[in-house]
């Protein structure tokens, strides 16, 4: 353990909720926020000025962050670290506005742990959770996940996402040096950007089995999820009753054309929130 007055290089982690009721939530997703996509980030910082107050909850389901090498970077100054503290306390001030701010983590910010969420205000859910939105009689049962666990064609993604999420693998690789951290993720980047180039979308996408198993193993006949950056509505059955999928887009206001947006739900019903 750090002493009085330095950092804990290996944050406890905490366990996100596996359940949560929103009554006017917006949902968003795959917001790679880093110093390299300053357009994306004062887009974001736009939003939740345009929201606060007046949304009950935000809801980002993963990926907030390029990548994430630990909570001690909050302390160490480099550019992507200076975004992570200006995030955190935007969503801080965010929830001072009583918009209360729900966090999952995603496969690129699987690290943050309990100082981001101290520095923000967030409150963790767990991956996947089942939430019921909007207000009785009228709510809507929903599984909210990050998406990447239903890529199940993809096995040598879906083994390193194990490991990922292992406690005694985490606090191995956060007892590592910052830089050490930093390096290791580039490099893993690096490689996981050549494999795609060489993956068919069929494997990169969600399989139709594992959403189906999901829904039915939460009881509920909706989901909404990101990391595909497929953006989309689904329509389709389920043990011969209809079900829905909603696939949130991902984030990059600084390339033509621009992306980015999410859901929002609005007289009950869910909606597109353009950007």
């Amino acid at each position: 353990m750090a002493n009085a007055g330095e950092v804990d290089p290996v944050p406890a982690r905490v366990a996100g909720s596996d359940r949560v009721a929103l009554r006017d939530p917006v949902f968003i997703s795959d917001l790679h926020l880093c110093a390299q996509r300053p357009r994306t980030l004062r887009r974001f910082l736009d939003l939740l000025e345009a929201i606060g107050g007046s949304a009950a909850e935000l809801v980002i389901l993963g990926d907030l962050f390029e990548y994430w090498a630990g909570d001690d970077a909050l302390q160490d100054g480099g550019p992507d670290d200076l975004v992570g503290v200006e995030v955190a306390q935007a969503l801080r001030r965010l929830g001072s506005r009583n918009t209360i701010v729900y966090l999952m983590h995603g496969n690129r910010d699987v690290l943050l742990g309990t100082q981001f969420l101290q520095a923000s205000g967030a409150l963790l859910l767990a991956d996947p959770a089942i939430a019921r939105i909007g207000i009785a009689p009228t709510q809507q049962p929903t599984l909210l996940a990050h998406g990447d666990a239903y890529c199940t064609l993809d096995l040598p993604y879906q083994a390193f996402r194990s490991q990922a999420r292992e406690p005694s693998f985490q606090a191995a690789f956060l007892a590592r040096p910052l830089a050490e951290r930093r390096a290791l993720i580039g490099q893993a980047r690096a490689r996981s950007e050549t494999g795609k180039q060489q993956m068919s979308a069929e494997i990169m996408d969600v399989t139709p089995a594992a959403i189906a198993e999901a829904l039915r193993s939460a009881g509920v006949r909706q989901m909404i999820h990101g990391h595909t950056h497929r953006p989309a509505r689904h329509d389709f059955p389920l043990d011969e009753v209809p079900a829905i999928r909603w696939v949130l887009p991902d984030w990059d206001q600084d390339t033509l054309p621009p992306r980015g947006g999410g859901l929002r739900l609005v007289a009950g019903v869910l909606q597109d929130l353009r950007l």
